[in-house]
């Protein structure tokens, strides 16, 4: 009997360990989910840094217009009525 006893308990203990290392949930599936969660966080880190630069953006474009004409000068090309536009190309 108690052969039988210590057998069952190997057999489960076996069992265990192999659910443990190689089955569902297992070891090597927590490592994978922490990786995933690791990547997800640093998505989430750059992401609220964006958010926080394209909050200052709107803010300074709500509150005056020099933002927006120094965003027309620079990102359409815009010059003001009267002034004179000069292109420097580099030399080949």
């Amino acid at each position: 009997m108690r052969k039988f006893i210590i057998a069952v308990l190997l057999i489960t203990f076996a069992m265990l360990q192999y659910r443990l290392w190689f089955g569902k949930n297992s070891i090597a599936d927590y490592r994978a989910m922490q990786a995933q969660v690791d990547t997800l966080a640093e998505q989430n880190a750059n992401l609220k840094q964006r958010n926080g630069l394209l909050k200052a953006d709107i803010k300074d474009l709500q509150l005056g217009l020099e933002s927006m004409e120094e965003r027309a000068r620079n990102e359409l090309g815009m010059i003001k009525e009267g002034e004179t536009f000069y292109r420097i190309l580099p030399q080949e």
